[in-house]
């Protein structure tokens, strides 16, 4: 079946699949793949023979690294379907992706149930509201269960989940499921069988499925009043399987209950999760309008899931294929985007125009003419659009909200390690980071070597590689270094008087600027000089004097954040004063406000989640609080292992997990995020400081 043969809207379905680090997510997709058509063998991540996990390094490593796009038909239904990563260094490649897709399937490791990573894409999901169903997999597997996995889900989750299919037999022994909207069994005799067969419950689950349906019941009527009604005065049995399906599906639909399933995400089990996604995920026309903004006059505009409307779409993704060039993945709201057409960047005001248009079968591609409301597709040919770059039509423009992603904590530095690869690994570099919004790179002006930042050692690890492979670079690296900052507690007033006569014209300019600290909300500059004794000309050159002094740091190198500066008075000279000499001001104001405004320094500490079994509890905890950590949570899991949460400083975390795995013989597991940035304990700031300002 052709792409252009599904144009109906409600048949769309736009998915992704998220969840912990070897759920099984590449798995489930290469089946679905299998199961739709597109594939003839479902590829082994370990045998490295995946679709979706096209580049070298997650074949190599078996893990999924970068968003694939992939699209497949079922039952008359066209699903988008986009993989994600599970390691929590790649975090950023699963918020992009829920920003622009409708719904997802959440595949959970039916061995371990809710692992750490689970929770974290489950918060993200929660923030974009995408609704979701849930895929416990692997529950054929040696100490795979079904039901222990859900009691994590309504545990450490939601108690909003409901299984709507219950598997027959237990680990090795399973061979399929009872549905529980039709009250039927779908069983096979291997797992790679090519088709389900339907039949009558088992005798020995026939209670067990009655008393499950009947929560499954009790739940869908509540979406309905009629429905609820209809349920107390005439029973259960009075609501039929089409009304119990829809009003699922408006539960589903609001985002807050979650149907549950669970099998070897191999097999042929995977077809009754296809029949999920099209049942009860939303298609683009149950999504709310989208909002966005006109970048002439700020005001509000909604746009619908009609191809009628003006285009509206945003680029959520860009890959580098080695074929095509830069390739930027997007996803349509409103009107249609045509290859050959010129469109606008709204985000910079320009016009681009649109090269070929190509439908992603991972890495495969097939060149189509046009792309409507509601689909995904790739772009080739857009030189200046970025991540979270909205695209619309000239005529109509309109900004929608961008997408946020965090500074990186990590850094270190890398050198060629030939003159040749210099001017290489500056193309590479710049390249990586187009695709990827959380990587940065920078030049130490003092030093001259390039610094690399990235959300992880794991990440700083594949650039490298991908630097390697991609760009033929081999590059040294340093040690990783913290990315650490610096903010103020305090307050001050400084002046900045920047006076300079020889010979000549000379320069003047003379500021008083009040400096205080401004928690979460970044630099902020405001202006209250009254009756012109700085005049307007030179204001923007005094907060741009301030804010490159901020980013230089003032007590240890490091950007200051959070701060608000105030210029409140000054002097200036009719024929000396320049906007130069009021940058300079502004700088020396700086320098000297901040040292007076109680200067502290602070670094990023870790969420940090190690699941060990029992008997390497103490060790671990013991190891954590070596390392500056703090104990917050400690929880039983299933197979008699332990999760403990806690928070430690980065600095204290680079290696750990092969310190970890030297401590409880390999078998304790961990991940790290992002928490915040914390005041550095003032004696460990000594000596930070010390270090930085002697090199």
């Amino acid at each position: 079946m052709s792409a252009q043969e599904v144009t109906d809207l409600s048949k769309f379905r736009n998915i992704g699949i998220i969840a912990h680090i070897d759920a099984g997510k590449t798995t489930t997709s290469e089946a679905i793949l299998y199961r739709t058509g597109l594939k003839h063998k479902i590829g082994e991540v370990h045998e490295g023979e995946t679709t979706t996990d096209w580049m070298e390094q997650e074949r190599e490593r078996g893990i999924t690294i970068t968003s694939a796009a992939v699209t497949a038909h079922w039952k008359d239904h066209k699903i988008n379907i986009i993989d994600t990563p599970g390691h929590i260094d790649f975090t950023a490649e699963v918020e992009r992706s829920l920003r622009v897709l409708d719904g997802a399937v959440t595949v959970f490791d039916g061995k371990m149930g809710v692992e750490a990573q689970s929770e974290t894409v489950w918060r993200q999901a929660n923030k974009y509201g995408v609704p979701r169903i849930c895929f416990i997999n692997k529950i054929n597997q040696i100490g795979g269960d079904f039901y222990r996995s859900l009691e994590s889900i309504h545990k450490r989750l939601t108690r909003d989940a409901f299984p709507v299919h219950l598997p027959i037999g237990f680990e090795k022994d399973i061979n399929g499921v009872i549905d529980l909207i039709t009250m039927k069994s779908y069983t096979y005799k291997e797992f790679t069988d090519h088709e389900l067969i339907v039949g009558e419950i088992p005798a020995d689950m026939l209670e067990k499925a009655k008393n499950a349906r009947s929560m499954l019941v009790e739940e869908a009527v509540q979406a309905d009043e009629a429905l609820l009604e209809k349920f107390f005065d005439k029973g259960e049995e009075s609501i039929t399987e089409e009304e119990l399906k829809t009003a699922l599906r408006k539960r589903v639909l609001d985002g807050d209950f979650f149907l549950v399933t669970g099998g070897d995400g191999r097999g042929v089990i995977v077809e009754k999760v296809l029949d999920l996604v099209i049942d009860f995920l939303p298609s683009p026309l149950d999504i709310p309008n989208i909002l966005g903004k006109n970048p002439k006059n700020g005001e509000d505009i909604v746009r619908h899931p009609d191809v009628k409307e003006p285009l509206t779409a945003l680029a959520f993704k860009l890959a580098t294929d080695p074929f095509v060039g830069k390739l930027i993945f997007i996803r349509v709201y409103s009107g249609k985007l045509q290859s050959g057409s010129y469109v606008m960047n709204a985000t910079t005001g320009e016009k681009e125009r649109v090269g070929r248009l190509v439908r992603m079968f991972a890495d495969k591609r097939e060149e189509i003419q046009e792309i409507s409301a509601g689909d995904i597709a790739a772009v080739v040919g857009l030189k200046d659009t970025t991540t979270g770059t909205t695209i619309c039509d000239p005529a109509n423009p309109i900004l929608l909200e961008s997408i946020d992603f965090p500074d990186p904590p990590v850094s270190i530095a890398v050198e060629p390690k030939s003159k040749a690869d210099q001017e290489k690994m500056g193309i590479g570099l710049g390249r990586l980071a187009e695709e990827d919004p959380t990587f940065r790179m920078h030049t130490d002006d003092e030093t001259g070597q390039t610094i690399i930042s990235g959300m992880g050692e794991l990440h700083l690890e594949i650039i490298i590689d991908r630097l390697k492979r991609e760009f033929s670079v081999e590059a040294n690296t340093g040690e990783p270094q913290v990315a650490y900052r610096e903010t103020i507690r305090g307050t001050s007033e400084a002046q900045g008087k920047h006076i300079k006569q020889s010979g000549g014209r000379g320069q003047y300019g003379d500021v008083y600027v009040r400096f205080e600290s401004n928690p979460g909300k970044g630099f902020e500059f405001i202006d209250q000089i009254k009756g012109g004794v700085v005049p307007l000309e030179y204001r923007k050159p005094v907060m741009q004097g301030i804010k490159e002094t901020l980013e230089g740091g003032v007590i240890a190198g490091y950007p200051v954040i959070d701060v608000k500066a105030t210029l409140y008075d000054g002097s200036y000279h009719d024929v000396d004063s320049s906007e130069l000499a009021f940058h300079l001001a502004g700088a020396l104001a700086t320098r000297e406000g901040i040292k007076r405004a109680k200067p502290v320094l602070l670094e990023p500490v870790m969420k940090v989640e190690i699941t060990t079994p029992e008997e390497f509890m103490g060790d671990v905890i013991g190891d954590l609080n070596s390392r500056r950590g703090r104990i917050d949570a400690m929880e039983d899991l299933q197979g008699g292992a332990k999760l403990v949460r806690g928070f430690v400083p980065l600095a204290n975390m680079f290696g750990y997990t092969s310190d970890l795995r030297g401590m409880s013989q390999g078998r304790a597991a961990s991940t790290m995020e992002l928490h915040a940035y914390e005041e550095v304990p003032p004696n460990i700031a000594e000596e930070i400081i010390a270090t930085r300002n002697s090199k």
